[in-house]
Parts: structure tokens; C-alpha cells; sequence
């Protein structure tokens, strides 16, 4: 089974204000491009968004490998997730896991793939010379500088 690659990144005019995500998904000679737009969200909500809706719009279980710039998403899927449910969905600080709501679709989202290999998570420089990474970052912030009032907020 060929694995599918994907390039996701998300961002905000303003943290909180309008944002965009972008997912640009590899396969064979094959190559998608999605993106996505909000009111009222943050940086951290939409490079989740751009996760998640990259894995969805696979139509079934396959091998993946996402890259990111945001270390936030990278770490909180890697490393803090899996602690954060063992508290309850509360840090090592015992305060609500911010974004919860997203990172629980994530979770959903990655496990539709491990029967195929699961979502190897990769992290990479943003702004330095990676054109998938980069185009990316072109698409999520064409559609924050989209939004209108008839988009719908993500604030959690």
C-alpha cells in the first residue's frame, strides 16, 4: 500500500481573529488541495483543523505521513495526548486541556489509519525552503484573508 503524504498548516490574522487550515495531500502522481476558514479561532485550532480534515478526506485506511511546522500539534499528538486522557482530559497542571473538542477528532481522525500503518508525524521548518510546506502556508492564509461573515466561528 503506497503511503499518502500530507503538508498541513494553519493560522490566524490576529490570535484570536480570522483563520484559514491547508492540507496538501501526495499520492502517486496524484495531489489535493484543501482549505478551510473561520471568524473567530486560533493558530493552534486551525493547524489542528488542517490535521484532521487532511486525514478525513482519505477515503480509506491508508499509511500516512503528515508533516507540520506547528510543534504544537506534533507534540501535543506524540507526546502529551495520551497523558492528557489518562487526567482526564486535564494537564499536569490540572487545567482543562485547551482544545480538547479538536484533539479528541484528531485522535479519531489518526485512528481511521492504523490499521493500514497509522499517521507517522512529522515535523518540519516553516518558512524555510520546503515548497509543500510553504504552499501550505499559502492556501491557509489566502482563505483567513477570505473570511466573512457568513463563516462559521471555532472558538472552543
Amino acid at each position: 500500500m503506497t503511503t499518502v503524504t500530507i503538508y498541513t498548516d494553519g493560522g490566524c490574522i490576529g490570535n484570536p481573529g480570522p483563520g484559514g487550515w491547508a492540507a496538501v495531500l501526495l499520492y502517486g502522481e496524484h495531489r489535493k488541495e484543501l482549505s478551510g476558514r473561520f471568524q473567530a479561532t486560533t493558530n493552534n485550532r486551525m493547524e489542528l483543523r488542517a490535521a484532521i480534515e487532511g486525514l478525513n478526506a482519505l477515503k480509506r485506511p491508508c499509511p500516512v505521513e503528515l508533516y507540520t511546522d506547528s510543534s504544537y500539534l506534533r507534540d501535543g499528538i506524540t507526546k502529551w495526548v495520551h497523558g492528557w486522557q489518562r487526567n482526564g482530559w486535564r494537564t499536569a497542571g490540572k487545567k482543562p486541556v485547551k482544545n480538547q473538542d479538536l484533539w479528541q477528532e484528531l485522535l479519531r481522525a489518526a485512528a481511521r489509519h492504523e490499521p493500514a500503518g497509522g499517521v507517522a508525524w512529522q515535523w518540519v521548518k516553516g518558512h524555510a525552503d520546503n515548497d509543500l510546506n510553504a504552499l501550505a502556508d499559502e492556501l491557509a492564509n489566502t482563505a483567513a484573508r477570505s473570511v466573512t461573515d457568513a463563516d462559521p466561528e471555532d472558538a472552543a
